[in-house]
């Protein structure tokens, strides 16, 4: 539970930054958007397209390990990122740093042809997305009250439909030319740092002494301790491993499960897909944002859309065919875009101190990143073994169990 302490240093924080209406929510968005464009471009399709030029009878294997070995590293490297801007007191340098740094960690992921040398320039590009990440994650419970944080989220979780759209539909045209559509995404992303670090200013928090590698990964590992935070990441890490397991291979099932009409390709499909999944995004965002913060409620909207994915996710498995897709997609979307823009701000609730807010949201973030180490390899295993029906039916569960796993939480309601 969030002690009076951080509550007050949360206030003062966002007091200092200004209004958070006033200018800060537009940025939270285009910086998020321009990172879930490259997410999703790389992830959805140019990732798997490089891997299929490089060996395609072995892409489901190679792409459980690649996409597994970056998402381990990403793991590892997101609380040190977010330690680090702790340290330093400063957001937008981090910020800055990582979006300039990802022009040059995509060029070279267009230019390897190698699946080690992807799996090694795809670390690099997860290293500087993380410093990207983990300082913008932690403007919200910066710079933003307590009672704003369901708005602040839905800014934060618009960004996720938007930049979706945005980066797979760009990575579907660029399909056939790998490097120059690395390339825009990585550009997109320098873009929108220069365009929020201009336009956020930020008050400098005080500077934290540096610590002891061990005195660090041991305060890493004492915010799951905390009861609330730790029920709160284990179910965003449940539904995110469920979705991610699914998403992650769509291009795949698009192409060897689902009964495509006559001449559309499993590229054009995804970025059909895409938008109507983004629609449901942007209505449910919005109005999970609002009502949450209307009802001062979180909990139940968590529930209600973990449960919604699940029920999305077994779509496929009675109906493999591009109806049962596109209906999918329309409620997995309203499903997934519910849930981040509530469980963002449920989580800011229980973060234990504000002045480690950066490094515990980078803890968090394992919830985010980790179950993308599981879910490849699972996937890559399931499929191989079983199909891909029964993977639709694993995921469905695990969003099952991340609806439960809302319920122990005590200091939101």
């Amino acid at each position: 539970m969030a002690n009076s302490d951080a509550d007050l240093s949360v206030g003062e924080n966002a007091s200092a930054a200004g209004t958070p209406t006033k200018g800060l929510l537009p940025l939270l968005f285009i910086g998020n958007a321009a990172m879930y464009a490259l997410y999703s471009g790389v992830g959805g399709i140019l990732l798997p397209k490089q891997i299929e030029h490089i060996d395609a009878a072995s892409k489901v294997a190679n792409l459980g390990l690649v996409a597994g070995i970056a998402a381990m590293f990403a793991t590892l490297f997101n609380p040190v990122a977010g330690a680090l801007s702790d340290r330093s007191g400063r957001r937008n340098p981090w910020i800055l740093g990582g979006g300039l740094a990802a022009v040059g960690a995509m060029a070279l992921l267009g230019n390897v042809h190698t699946v080690l040398l992807v799996a090694i320039a795809w670390c690099i590009g997860q290293a500087v997305m993380n410093i990207y990440q983990a300082a913008l994650t932690s403007v919200v419970p910066d710079r933003v009250p307590l009672a704003r944080r369901g708005i602040a989220s839905a800014a934060v979780g618009l960004g996720i439909p938007a930049g979706t759209v945005i980066g797979v539909v760009l990575a579907s045209v660029l399909a056939d030319h790998l490097g120059i559509g690395y390339l825009a995404l990585g550009v997109l992303v320098a873009v929108a740092a220069v365009i929020f670090t201009a336009g956020a200013r930020e008050h400098p928090m005080p500077p934290k002494q540096a610590m002891p590698l061990r005195d660090q990964a041991a305060a890493f590992l004492s915010v799951l301790r905390e009861h609330d935070f730790r029920w709160a990441f284990i179910g965003r890490a449940l539904l995110v491993l469920g979705y991610f397991s699914v998403v992650g291979y769509q291009l795949y099932i698009l192409q060897d499960h689902i009964r495509l009409p006559d001449g559309l390709k499993a590229e054009t499909a995804v970025a059909i897909l895409t938008p109507i999944s983004a629609v449901g995004m942007t209505i449910s965002t919005i109005a999970g944002g609002i009502l949450s913060d209307r009802m001062d409620r979180r909990k139940p909207f968590v529930a209600v859309s973990s449960a919604l994915a699940a029920v999305a996710l077994l779509i496929p498995v009675f109906s493999p065919s591009w109806p049962g897709m596109l209906a999918f997609a329309a409620i997995n979307g309203l499903a997934f875009g519910s849930f981040m823009a509530v469980d963002t701000a449920l989580v800011t609730m229980v973060l234990p101190k504000a002045e480690d807010a950066a490094r515990d949201m980078g803890v968090l973030n394992i919830a985010n990143a980790g179950p993308q180490i599981l879910g490849p390899f699972v996937a890559s295993a399931v499929v191989s073994l079983v199909g891909y029906s029964p993977l639709f039916i694993f995921g469905g569960l695990l969003s099952v169990l991340g609806a439960l796993a809302v319920a122990p939480i005590r200091s939101v309601r």
